[in-house]
């Protein structure tokens, strides 16, 4: 699909015009200028990395949610395979905007789980723009089971802006099923991974992100509430977005550092939606040599440090004087 790209990405955009057009002019008049090129695409990475090592926590969010960013079916389909889809919650409905079933990813048969979201008006509407409703929570929790029942490791893939607020979503208990979900994600006797591959919204998010190791790409984003939401409520305006995700410390950096995730899965310069095969297989030996190292541990001891993992975050230690 055509890249969009993004306020900050338009420095990048016009030298990448120039040299195009430099290359043009080459081939019509036949005149040598690979030295004038070479200095252009010298400029040009320069550039890049300049911007992108620099990003700001709202441009990072920007970037979690550009259309062209791999989505989870993206990562089942070439960071896993054997794919076999398991459909429905048995309980009440089939949720598009949560697909899951078995899958293989390198030597690990596991269970695997993710938020889909959709690039067309179309297959966002089938999926719900990512945002699942409370059959896709229980469905989840069927997948985790399963993988219980015959000892195979649980893999979340987590983007979402957050569960559906819905009339519907409400009357069948949203809060219920994900609040069930934080329960049973605790005491699963299985080795568990989440990954953060875009937005990581509220509870929606935590609904698959209990895991014994959790991972975040790393331009995306992870946050109780959206930058905008937080404005609306603290400065009464949307525009103050980029001050709000600042101070959510929403990014990999700063939850790594916080100790909320465990590691940040590093992205191609540019981002995700620039190279999808790059940040495809970054993300596939990172979560299969995650999943080696839990597979070594016994199952008393992945529940221990799964516990005391979680009663760590939010531990903060005062000023002593």
């Amino acid at each position: 699909m055509k890249l969009h790209p993004l306020e900050f990405e338009k420095p990048i955009v016009e030298l990448q015009e120039k040299l195009s057009e430099l290359k043009q002019q080459s081939r019509a008049t036949d005149i040598n200028i690979d030295a004038e090129v070479r200095r252009m695409e010298a400029k040009i990475d320069e550039t890049k990395r300049q911007i992108y090592q620099n990003l700001t926590a709202w441009e990072r969010v920007q970037i979690a949610r550009h259309p062209a960013r791999p989505y989870a079916l993206d990562y089942l389909q070439l960071s896993f395979s054997n794919f076999v889809e398991i459909h429905g919650d048995r309980l009440f409905a089939d949720d598009r905007a949560m697909p899951g079933g078995f899958a293989t990813i390198e030597e690990h048969r596991c269970v695997v789980i993710g938020h889909q979201k959709g690039r067309e008006l179309k297959e966002n509407i089938k999926r719900n723009f990512g945002c699942a409703n409370p059959e896709g929570y229980r469905k989840a929790l069927r997948l985790m089971r399963i993988a219980e029942k015959f000892s195979l490791p649980f893999v979340s893939l987590i983007d979402t802006p957050g569960a559906y607020p819905g009339v519907g979503s409400e009357e069948r208990h949203i809060s219920e099923a994900i609040a069930v979900n934080l329960r049973e994600m605790m005491v699963l006797e299985t080795p568990t991974v989440a990954v953060v591959i875009g937005e990581g919204g509220s509870g929606g998010a935590l609904g698959i992100g209990v895991a014994d190791r959790v991972l975040m790409l790393e331009n995306s984003y992870y946050s109780v509430i959206s930058p905008e939401g937080c404005a609306a409520i603290l400065w009464k305006h949307r525009k103050h977005a980029p001050e709000a995700a600042a101070a959510l410390k929403l990014t990999a950096r700063d939850l790594l550092d916080l100790g909320v995730i465990d590691e940040v899965v590093p992205e191609p310069l540019g981002g995700a939606h620039q190279d999808h095969a790059a940040a495809i297989q970054n993300l596939a030996s990172v979560v299969a040599r995650n999943l080696r190292e839990l597979a070594q541990l016994p199952k008393e001891e992945l529940l221990a440090r799964r516990y005391e993992k979680f009663r760590r975050v939010g531990e903060f230690a005062g000023d002593q004087r």
